[in-house]
């Protein structure tokens, strides 16, 4: 039998709509069960841990090829909480967040790659105070969770001046240590 050029490109575009069903499963993150944390040190004062309480983030999964994976975070800057309404009231003004002007804090992944059997690296683009800049993730996968939710718990840090958070440097750090505790359930 010969095939036509017509029937090979039939063909192939046959393969290729069949392969999105094998490929990455969608996720949501399940708000009531993540915590985004941060730490950041001072010579002034004993460290500071903070929380961001209002957030949603979508996953695309393929644990079969964890490369073609992506994940899509955004945070609200005004749900910073750091157990002092004053100071939550100024981490939110224009001296930290100004989230008045850039209400949304957003990470888009760029790439996955696996380091072992529940270890990923994620790298992605955080857009903090309207400056995009790449980050790296450390993420430990829980897929334990029973086949409709998957857990992951990640790490990373940041320079907050570059991306124009300057306030209270060297005193206050500039690196901030980023943590993120979330459980996803598949849509």
């Amino acid at each position: 039998m010969v095939l036509s050029p017509r029937r090979l490109l039939a063909g192939g575009i046959a393969l290729a709509l069949s392969v999105p069903a094998l490929a990455a499963s969608r996720w949501s993150i399940d708000p009531a069960r993540t915590t985004i944390g941060f730490v950041i040190d001072s010579t002034a004062w004993p460290r500071t841990q903070g929380t961001f309480n209002a957030f949603s983030g979508r996953i695309s999964l393929d644990f079969e090829h964890p490369e073609r994976s992506r994940v899509d975070f955004t945070v609200q800057a005004a749900s910073v909480e750091v157990g002092s309404n004053a100071m939550n009231d100024y981490l939110r003004s224009e001296v930290f967040f100004n989230a008045a002007r850039y209400p949304a804090i957003s990470f888009a992944s760029t790439h996955v790659e696996k380091l072992g059997p529940r270890l990923v690296h994620v790298t992605g683009n955080l857009t903090l105070l309207g400056v995009t800049r790449p980050i790296n993730i450390n993420v430990e996968v829980d897929q334990r969770k029973g086949g409709e939710r998957v857990g992951f718990s990640a790490t990373g840090s940041l320079s907050r001046s570059a991306y124009g958070m300057n306030s209270g440097v060297p005193i206050i750090s500039d690196t901030v240590h980023i943590t993120v505790v979330t459980e996803a359930r598949q849509d």
